[in-house]
């Protein structure tokens, strides 16, 4: 690999293509995945400007944000010139943004449709490596209540107890719920176990006089609705 002095630092960069300046002169939406990572990393290591680190962190995940946001700090401490404090700021930046989307979709209050429920179910459980069980509660005018873990398991699966959603549910009062869960392996479509236990706690919700909208099961960046496919 060349070596990092024999090439042209960030510094000696022309100032529209730097990105911290390019920013301010042309906006957010100008840079790459790489060089706004290269604004947090502030700097590279000996063999590489920080945008050239960014891009070969980026390589390792694929290109892919979601994945990027699955390492841990560990991980990206094996990259040379990422520290502690570095790896910590990326996580921190990857956090911020999934809270960032959570909290635009609770900001509408109302869940109208599909999209809205994943979007706030993305934001929790999208890029976990585990899977794990959550509701939304909703009252009467399918106004978000709040969101629930309702267990945590395995890369391949998760005991839910119905018994345990519903004492939730009517501590919090409320009407309606939408079950979520995640398949880490990227895989959206519903096992027998799923359909299963969503038939289960829909039959529970009836008698409890709670209806039970839909569920999602969230892979990565995608989901599939059994509301929306008419199988719930």
């Amino acid at each position: 690999m060349e070596k990092y002095e024999n090439r042209f630092p960030i510094k000696h960069w022309a100032e529209d293509d730097r990105p911290r300046e390019k920013v301010r002169l042309k906006g957010k939406n100008a840079l790459s995945d790489a060089e706004l990572m290269a604004i947090l990393l502030g700097s590279g290591n000996r063999m590489e400007s920080a945008v050239d680190l960014a891009k070969r962190i980026l390589s390792k995940a694929g290109d892919n944000l979601i994945e990027l946001s699955r390492m841990g700090l560990n991980e990206l401490m094996e990259f040379n010139g990422i520290g502690e404090a570095k790896a910590i700021t990326i996580i921190a930046a990857l956090e911020l943004g999934k809270r960032r989307n959570e909290a635009e979709v609770l900001a509408k209050e109302k869940i109208t449709n599909s999209r809205d429920a994943f979007e706030i179910f993305r934001s929790t459980m999208g890029d976990q490596p585990y899977e794990s069980f959550w509701i939304i509660m909703l009252n009467k005018a399918n106004k978000v209540i709040r969101k629930c873990s309702i267990s945590e398991g395995g890369v391949s699966g998760t005991v839910v107890d119905p018994k345990k959603i519903f004492k939730t549910v009517l501590d919090h009062h409320a009407s309606s719920i939408i079950l979520g869960h995640n398949h880490p392996s990227g895989n959206i479509q519903p096992s027998e176990a799923d359909q299963k236990i969503t038939r289960k706690i829909r039959d529970a919700g009836m008698m409890l006089d709670v209806a039970v909208l839909d569920h999602l099961i969230i892979g990565d960046d995608k989901y599939y609705s059994f509301a929306d496919e008419g199988v719930l």
